[in-house]
């Protein structure tokens, strides 16, 4: 069995990038460069002051791993590590392993994101980066391309590729009967980091990224590659694991989740 790795980032907005492209000193403190370029995007925009993808920065990946028998959950992130080597290490698991990637809004958000950075920070990702040079196989079937399945971005693929279809994750996996996201979304993750609480960005990506594994097994169940009795064994490992977990971010997602 191909391993499978569904990912999640969290981001805060690039103070250094949006000093540097507004010529903006060491004077100004952090929150009020973001409050100015916030200001400056709800004008471009008319009213969301969501920064464009080369003005985010991650602080944290986290990954749903199910490999042979196990199924895990970690995450690459601050304080642990700087924001280079959380992208150099999510592109080197990568680099070993080969999963097929899954994601929500991966193509759309989380991959760009993890480009314009890692090219920041001089990352190395050949195997992710293969079109088939390399490996013969990566022609026909590899991570770029939008239509092939080594990334799958559930949320693209579940709308035929219409952004007029796209649905949030919260509210989908809700509809599934799955947990959503408890806590925290992502507009609050800039003033969360702000006041310290970077492992309560931690936990809620770490949700996020569990909710979108339950997704994808769904979609397996849809697609008939897993059988009913297949998908509530795959359904019972994730249950199992997280409840093997003493974090309260694994209870609140297990108590709001019936059997």
């Amino acid at each position: 069995m191909v391993p499978t790795l569904t990912f999640d980032i969290e981001t805060i907005p690039d103070i250094d990038g949006l000093r540097a492209l507004h010529g903006i000193g060491p004077d100004m403190p952090d929150a009020e460069v973001v409050e100015m370029a916030q200001l400056v995007r709800r004008q471009q925009t008319g009213g969301s002051d969501f920064l464009p993808l080369h003005l985010h920065r991650v602080v944290t990946i986290s990954c749903a791993l199910r490999s042979g028998d196990t199924f895990k959950v970690f995450s690459l992130s601050e304080p642990d590590a700087t924001e280079d080597q959380i992208i150099q290490r999510f592109f080197d698991g990568i680099e070993k392993y080969t999963p097929q990637i899954i994601s929500w809004n991966g193509g759309g958000f989380d991959l760009p994101v993890l480009h314009y950075r890692g090219m920041r920070h001089g990352v190395s990702a050949p195997r992710y980066w293969d079109l088939g040079e390399d490996d013969k196989d990566f022609k026909w079937n590899n991570y770029i391309s939008r239509y092939h399945n080594r990334h799958l971005d559930l949320m693209d693929l579940l709308a035929l590729y219409q952004p007029r279809a796209f649905i949030g994750l919260d509210d989908f996996a809700k509809l599934l009967g799955f947990p959503g996201k408890l806590g925290m979304d992502g507009s609050q993750v800039w003033n969360a980091y702000h006041a310290g609480r970077i492992e309560e960005i931690r936990d809620y990506c770490e949700t996020d990224v569990v909710n979108t594994h339950l997704v994808y097994l769904r979609f397996q169940l849809m697609r008939g590659h897993l059988s009913q009795d297949q998908y509530q064994r795959e359904i019972q490992l994730v249950r199992d694991t997280l409840g093997h977990i003493e974090a309260q971010h694994w209870t609140h997602f297990l108590g709001a989740w019936p059997q």
